[in-house]
């Protein structure tokens, strides 16, 4: 093991996330200046996504995220769950309100089948960071526990059979999971604000995640160490379009 402890490694198994030590101070101060200077200079980035407000080229506006993404504890849990290094698939930094309405009941979602042929199952990882304190009277990320060798089940069925977890922590926490698996933003009647970075990672070998987020140039194509260059180097169709138009400009 890189990162995880065997107890750690044992409780993703059973349930399909896991806690990673939290950010120290300095981290999380660090991260959320970043996040509010993103969400003061670069507005025009952000939309509304159901009961958030996200940007999903936040690496583009602030490429200083890189250092949350390429985090050393976070690249070393992934390996271990993953086997193998993994690379960049998107990040979306997110906003959620203060609520005083009927709150969604359901959201409920996988993003991506399972792999069958990974022995944990994993295609894709989502890692969760709060930056905000997430607790009972706050929104929060919620998941339907499933451990590696459960029988996949329809999202309803899962639900009624294993019930849910909601994931609270101080800011600074850190959570993978598995995208396979059922999850959603629970949201709730709150004066509170949460604030979270979402970053997706995925396999080398295996197909890109989504068009959501540009990747830069600086990092697949002219960063200086070759690893940084194959871990971003995996570029989506959305990269691809930008690439061919600034092309057909030269």
């Amino acid at each position: 093991m890189l990162e995880l402890t065997e107890e750690q490694f044992d409780f993703y198994k059973r349930n399909g996330y896991v806690f990673l030590e939290p950010l120290d101070a300095s981290e999380l101060a660090h991260f959320k200046e970043l996040y509010h200077s993103d969400r003061s200079n670069f507005g025009w980035s952000w939309y509304t996504n159901s009961c958030q407000t996200i940007n999903c080229d936040s690496l583009m506006t602030t490429p200083e995220f890189d250092g949350i993404i390429r985090h050393p504890r976070v690249l070393n849990a992934l390996e271990d769950l993953m086997g193998a290094p993994a690379c960049f698939s998107e990040i979306c930094i997110r906003h959620m309100t203060a609520f005083d309405g009927e709150p969604d009941k359901g959201g409920w979602h996988r993003d991506r089948p399972h792999w069958l042929e990974h022995p944990l199952r994993i295609d894709y990882m989502q890692l969760m960071v709060y930056l905000t304190d997430v607790d009972e009277s706050t929104h929060c990320f919620a998941i339907s526990p499933e451990a590696f060798d459960d029988e996949i089940l329809e999202i309803e069925d899962q639900l009624e059979k294993r019930g849910e977890v909601d994931i609270h922590g101080p800011a600074g926490s850190l959570v993978l999971f598995n995208m396979s698996h059922v999850h959603r933003a629970h949201q709730r009647v709150t004066k509170k604000e949460r604030h979270t970075l979402q970053i997706y990672y995925g396999h080398l070998e295996r197909p890109f995640l989504s068009n959501d987020s540009i990747i830069p140039a600086q990092f697949w194509r002219d960063h200086e160490d070759p690893e940084v260059r194959k871990f971003y180097g995996k570029l989506n169709a959305k990269t691809e379009l930008f690439l061919d138009d600034l092309k057909s400009k030269d």
